[in-house]
Order: C-alpha cells, then structure tokens, then sequence
C-alpha cells in the first residue's frame, strides 16, 4: 500500500522572529536543588543503617577518636569551644546583614526559614533518638557528658546554621565558604577534644542542616536572576559591542531553552544585528536529569560527561566554532563568549540572514539544498568533527540557497567513527521526516557515498536520536496505529465482502533502512548496541534479586535427599498428568476465539512450545500464539485480534475464579482469611489501587499503559462479537480456561499430597490464585523467583508449614515450568521446520 508523508504536522508552526521576551517567573525550583536534598536523605539513612548494622566498627571509630582528642589541653579546648560556638551563630547574621546593606537580601528569608526548620528537624531527631531508637543507634550518636548526662544526638544550634547557610547560597561564595568551612571544623573540633560530642552526632548534624537547606530552597523556588532582553544591551556595551536593543526570539514547537539557550535578536549602534545566545544555571538544571539518565543508559561513545559548568559549556562551544570555520565549513562567525555574572554565560555570534530547514517551504526543499547540507557535514566530518544535533533547527539555508550549520555547542572535535555515524543517521532520519527516506538516502549516496550512508545502519535507532526527532517519531507512531486501528475496524466490518490489503505501516527508521539497503544490499542493518542498561533491565535486575534473596534463604535450609525420600511418587505421577493436561486448556483457551479452523494437535504442539520461549509474564507466549495463527493462514490484525481476545477472557477468567474461591474461603474456618492474613490481603489490594491511581494521574504513565492496552487488544471487541455467533467455539475458549486454571490447581494440590499434607480445594486454589497473579508482575523471564515466593508465602497463609509449602511449590514449578523445557524446544524445533512458526 502507498505509504503516508513522514512530515511532522508542526514543523513550520512559528516564525523564527518572536516578540517580546515573556515575563520571568519570580522563582523557579531547580531540579539540582531536589537532587542535593535526596542525597543528603540518602546519607542520613546510610549513616543510621552503619550505626545500627555496624555497631563494632562505629564504636571502634568513636574510641579511635576519643583517644586522639583525650590528649588535647583541657584549656585549649575550653579556649577554643566558646569563640567557635559564637562564630558559629555570628557569622550567619554578620553575612545576612551584608546581604542587606548590598540590597541582595532576597534569599535571606529563605535562610531564616530552612533554620526553623532545621531547628525542628533536630529537636524531632533528637527525641526519636533517646526514646524509640535502637541502642546501636543511640550508642552511636551520643556519649556521657563531661558535666554528667548524655550529649545531645543531633545539635540544635549547628543544624539550623548550617541551614541557613545552604538556603541563602553562602557556599556558592568563595571568601564565605572558607569561613564556613573553617568554623565549622573549628566547632567540631572542640566539641570533640571537649567530650561534648561524637562523629556519628557531628556528621548527622551536618546532614540534617544541609538536607533541610536544599529542601527549603526547591520548596519556595530560588530567586530568578536570569538575564532578560533589558539587560544585554547593557553588558554587551561593557564587552565593546555598542549595543541598542535586544529582542528575544521565539523557539519552535517541541525545542527547549534547556537544549540550546535563550536566544536574542541584538541591534547594534550601526544598526547591524547580532545574534546572542544566553546559557544560565536554570537552564542547565531543567535538562540536568535527562542528561544524567542519558549518560547513565548510554554505552561511553564520548569522553565528555552529562555534567558541565557553564565555563564549560562556553568554552566547548568556542572551541568548536573555531574548529569548524578552520574546517571550512559555513557557520555564523562567532564574535566572543562572554560571562554574565556567576549565573550565566553569552555567546555572540554574527547574524545571517536565512532560515532555518523546518521553516522552508516543501518546494524549496531541492536537490542541491539537500546537497549543500550533506557537503557541509562532509566537510565537518572530513576534519572529525561530529555535530550531535542535526536537527532541522541547526541547519540554516540563505536567500542564495547556501546552507550553514549552527548549535555547535554540543559537538566533539577528533571524534570516532561512532559519533560521525550517529552524525549521518540523525541527518538521514531528520531529512527523511521532510522529504522522504528516498530522497534524502539518494541525496547523502550522492555526497558521501554507499559506504559511508550504509555504516550508518546500525545507528538507525530511537536512542541514537536527538530528543526532538525521538518525540517526532513518537508523534508519527500514534499516528500510524491509530490508522492501522481504523483499517482494522474497517476490515472487520468489510469482512464479507473479500480479502482486504494489509494495513501495516512501516515506521520511518524501517523505510529509510529499506531505501539504504537498495544502495548496499549487503550493509550489516543489526542495530549496534548503545544502551549500557535497559529500563526494563534494571526493573528485571532489582526483581531477580530481590526474589532470589528470599529463594536462596529457603534452599539453604532444604534437605534434597530427604525431599527425594519423602516424596509420594504416586501423588508426583499424577500432579505430572495434570501438568500435561494444561497444554490441552491451553489450545482449547486459544481456538476457542478463533473463527477460521486450525488443526487442534497442531496448536497442542504450539502451546507446549510457548514453555521453550521463556519471557516476561507470557510475552514470549502472546507473540508465538500470533505467529502461529499468521503461518496457518489467520490475517495479521485477526490474529493479534483473536490472541488478545483469549488473554482478555483468560484474565476475567481468572479474577472470577479469584472472587468466587475467595467467597468459599471465606465462608470456611481457615488460616487463609485470619485477621493478619486479610491485612496482608487488603494492604496488597491497596498497594495495587494506589498504583493503579498513579498510572492514572501521570500523564505520561497513562498514555504509555493505554498504548500498551490498545495496541494489543485492539480489535478484540469486533472479533468477540463475531464469536457470538458462533456459541460452540465460545464453550470451548471459556472451558479451557477454567479446564486451565483447574488442572494448574490439582498439580498443586497433587504436589502438596506428594509431600504427606492436604489442604482444602477451594483454599489451595484461591492461594495458587492469588500467588500467580502475584508472582506474575515481577517482570522476570516466566516470572522466576516471583512465582516460587508468592505461592509459598500464599500457601504459608493457609497452614501449610513452611518447609513443605516451599518444597511443594518447587515440584510444581519444577513440572509444570522446568521440565516442559526440553519437550517445547522439541516442539518449537518441528513447527519451525514445518514452517509453521
């Protein structure tokens, strides 16, 4: 089928020109302000968890030190505590009031407010310490006092200062900051020599002061000190350049500040223009966690890291412009870097009169425009230097067709062969969405040749890209399936009046890999690894060992020869029987919501296939099923249609059942529904339901769960209404998955027989309905280690000891997950050679 433009529907929504600057907010919250108060949270837990875990070696440190500071003069000490606790609230007030006479006292309040807080943090501290603390704890944080008693565990008057001096931003002054740091250590030190205090204490009250300082500045904001248009005539006339006006320009749809600063028109005396881009901390902080994240997925393709000052940051743009007019390349001359005061930088560039490629017209959009922008990264790439943001708001092209490249400031000089490949996808991906995959491979074939644009294939990946292409290409997604979801509502409709074309679209990453692959049929298209660690990896990881933690407690005390001994082998042949028998449901759960006739031993075969292709809660199930109906002539969308019908049915199926054996349990005497296991049953449902609202207030989170949702039971609706009329085939989908979950249960049941120990039906099948459910969310490939503990703990829950509810659990698992391995890779292994895989 012909397929859709790739143009973005916003590419050309605003004129590069704006207007006047929008007015600034008066304060602003800084993510690095929220990342500084989770450190020091984090520290106040490690350090509490070494004092209670580690009791030994914190004592061992406190003596060390006790015994250092023994030898210190008794008047020493006595000289030196009292100046350093009158320096210690002095120097806070003497540096409020100079704040004041200055007229810079807008923080100070702030100040007072994270003291009082401090303060109170502190007192609470301190109480919880000397009554509900462990004794490790309290050990550590307090000693006998010279005069009698205990010392205090947190000091009330350091923390508040310390607060104070976060909040107003002292440290961020270098004079102030040795004075901070000098009377603080000289009031540690005395307390110490004097007896009056311990390490843990000092650190702790350190902690708590700046945690509270960093709290209370994200919560109020920081003063916003921002340069605005009023005020770079001003510093560019004290850098030489007699400047009259300056205008802000308006950036374009789905840009941020935070990538390449605030940007401004600027008229000279002369009336000449210049072009003043301005880069301050604010707008380093609000991209600060998407560059940390960046830098923690991303496998080290560069040497420059996710954080930089703003020294840096101007330094690393000069340089390269420099770099790239000495390579010849065209690029706005660039007149200076200049500093704005501590908080910002300006760089000065010389203005051309162009506009940039996601203003030009579709028709302007020619073949030497495309040519001189490729001619223009040759040229860059020819002296190594990778821009890293070919985005279409960094290529300018002038009145006379010349193309210039502009927002160096994120490129690297004597870069590898990686960085200049990733250069040539992100330009094949961003002409691609103007013109087409055909053109703009055609076009870079021309420039660089067939080798160069074919080693740019395994690039060709969402996270090679920049943030703005990668929310693009998302844009256009939800497109296209909102299209092939149209196609299908259609089809199902049109269903008698013949075959219908396939609706699938290809996504423009495949298009211009089909279009590269003309050129150089054999260039390798695997994608390159690039990602350190996965999302969804890290979720597994953390899965596994948590699990695994509590699996491995439970082996270690199990004694396998006995286990062998012990075991009912008559009661171990039949729990194998209904384990067989599941794979019979399975196909029956399966055909039953499909209309076109499959053969019923075939699909047998397919579902003990599915325990060879082990995946995260049944994902390698879901995609064999739909393969296999696509090979035995099901159309695509029927297929994903008729898959998700039957998980549909299969998970009411389940939650029935749930409700309808917990109802049973309920009405019978068990241990199951005792007031401590309903709490533990109630705090889950809850937990579930308060996750359930978070995914539905996150804007993000929700529209990525309904994606997911839709994308696989779309079409599910039509395809059950068709089923209607077909009551034998709905029989047979719903009685297999009742014949499914009930032969899951009778396993269980027979491997708890098999070790001398019964229990009811209808409580065994509620807590292997619970614990599956249970076990099945934690995303580990067939839900290892996740299924294990929820049974066990659920069987636990019912009375069942703990030593032959883990024992039973393992058989289970062991005959109806370990050993249909071998026979499914059988199976998988003929189906695939029959093609019908």
């Amino acid at each position: 089928m012909n397929q859709p433009s790739l143009k973005p529907p916003t590419v050309r929504a605003v004129d590069h020109a704006g207007g006047d600057e929008p007015p600034l907010a008066a304060r602003s919250r800084r993510p690095d302000d929220l990342l500084r108060l989770l450190i020091g949270v984090l520290g106040i837990a490690l350090l509490l968890i070494v004092a209670w875990g580690a009791h030994a070696t914190t004592s061992g440190v406190e003596h060390d030190v006790s015994r250092t500071t023994t030898h210190t003069s008794r008047l020493l000490t006595g000289f030196l505590g009292r100046p350093a606790n009158l320096a210690l609230l002095l120097v806070p007030v003497v540096f409020a009031v100079e704040r004041l006479i200055r007229r810079d006292g807008s923080r100070v309040p702030d100040g007072v407010l994270a003291a009082v807080l401090a303060h109170a943090v502190a007192l609470g501290t301190g109480l919880w310490v000397t009554t509900y603390a462990p004794f490790a704890v309290h050990d550590a944080l307090t000693r006998a006092a010279p005069d009698g008693g205990i010392t205090d565990p947190v000091h009330g008057y350091a923390a508040p200062a310390v607060a104070f001096m976060t909040a107003v931003g002292m440290a961020r002054r270098p004079r102030w900051r040795a004075v901070l740091w000098a009377v603080l250590a000289l009031n540690a030190f005395a307390m110490l020599a004097g007896g009056y205090t311990t390490l843990s204490s000092v650190v702790l009250t350190l902690l708590i002061g700046w945690s509270v300082g960093c709290g209370t500045v994200y919560a109020v904001g920081s003063p916003n000190v921002q340069p605005t248009a009023l005020s770079l005539p001003s510093a560019l006339r004290r850098a030489g350049l007699a400047a009259v006006t300056a205008r802000r320009l308006v950036d374009r749809p789905g840009s941020s500040p935070a990538e390449r600063g605030r940007r401004y028109r600027v008229v000279r005396e002369d009336g000449s223009p210049l072009d003043v881009t301005v880069v301050d901390r604010e707008q380093q902080a609000q991209a600060f966690m998407h560059r940390a994240w960046r830098h923690l997925v991303m496998r080290p393709i560069s040497e420059r890291g996710s954080l930089q000052s703003l020294r840096q940051t101007m330094e690393q743009e000069t340089l390269l412009a420099y770099a790239a007019v000495a390579a010849g390349a065209r690029t706005p001359r660039l007149i200076g870097a200049y500093e704005l005061g501590p908080d910002a930088v300006m760089l000065v560039h010389e203005h051309i009169e162009a506009r940039t490629l996601d203003l030009l017209a579709d028709e302007e959009l020619d073949d030497t425009v495309l040519d001189g922008i490729w001619n223009q990264v040759r040229t860059l790439h020819a002296r190594r230097i990778a821009h890293r943001r070919l985005t279409g708001d960094a290529l300018l092209v002038d009145d006379s067709g010349a193309v210039h490249i502009t927002e160096l400031g994120h490129g690297e000089i004597a870069a590898g062969d990686i960085l200049l490949r990733l250069d040539t996808a992100q330009l094949l991906t961003t002409l691609a969405l103007r013109v087409g995959p055909e053109r703009s491979v055609a076009s870079a074939t021309r420039i660089l040749g067939p080798d160069a644009v074919a080693g740019s294939l395994p690039m060709l990946q969402p996270i090679a890209l920049s943030r703005s292409t990668r929310a693009t290409l998302r844009l256009l997604a939800k497109e296209r399936r909102e299209r092939e979801h149209q196609e299908l509502s259609r089809a199902v409709d049109a269903a008698d009046e013949g075959p219908l074309e396939d609706t699938h679209e290809d996504d423009p990453l495949a298009r211009i890999r089909r279009q590269v692959l003309l050129v150089r049929p054999q260039a390798a298209v695997a994608p390159a690894r690039l990602e350190r660690i996965r999302p969804r990896t890290l979720v597994t990881l953390v899965g596994g060992v948590t699990v695994a933690s509590y699996l491995l407690s439970q082996l270690v005390t199990l004694d396998f020869g006995a286990l062998v001994e012990q075991a009912n082998w008559t009661w171990v042949v039949v729990a194998l029987g209904f384990s067989a028998l599941t794979y019979v449901a399975a196909a029956m759960s399966l055909l039953g919501f499909v209309p076109e006739k499959i053969p019923f031993g075939r699909t047998v075969l397919a579902q003990l296939a599915s325990s060879f292709a082990l995946a995260p809660a049944a994902v390698g199930g879901i995609a064999l099923n739909t393969r296999f109906l696509q090979r035995n002539r099901v159309r695509p969308g029927f297929a994903v249609a008729s898959v998700g019908a039957s998980q549909l049915a299969g998970a009411v199926g389940h939650v029935v059942l749930l409700l309808a054996f917990g109802y049973v349990t309920g009405t019978q005497d068990t241990a199951l529904l005792s007031p401590s296991s309903a709490n533990l049953v109630i705090g889950g449902l809850l937990a579930v339901t308060v996750l359930m609202l978070a995914v539905a207030a996150v804007p993000r989170l929700r529209r990525f769960a309904t994606t997911r949702v839709r994308a696989l039971f779309s079409g599910v609706l039509p395809r059950l209404l068709d089923l209607l009329q077909r009551p034998t085939k709905l029989v047979t989908g719903f009685g297999g998955i009742l014949l499914l979950n009930l032969s899951y249960i009778a396993c269980l049941d027979a491997s708890v027989r098999a070790f001398g120990h019964s229990l009811g039906f209808a409580p065994l099948a509620f807590a292997y309905l619970v614990g599956s459910a249970a076990g099945s969310a934690i995303p580990t490939p067939g839900g290892i280690g996740g299924v294990e503990t929820a049974l066990a703990s659920a069987l636990t829950l019912a009375g069942l000891p703990a030593a032959t509810a883990f024992s039973a659990v393992l058989l289970h698992r062991l005959l109806t997950f370990w050993l249909p391995v071998l026979p499914g890779w059988i199976a998988f292994s003929h189906l695939v050679r029959k093609q019908l895989l």
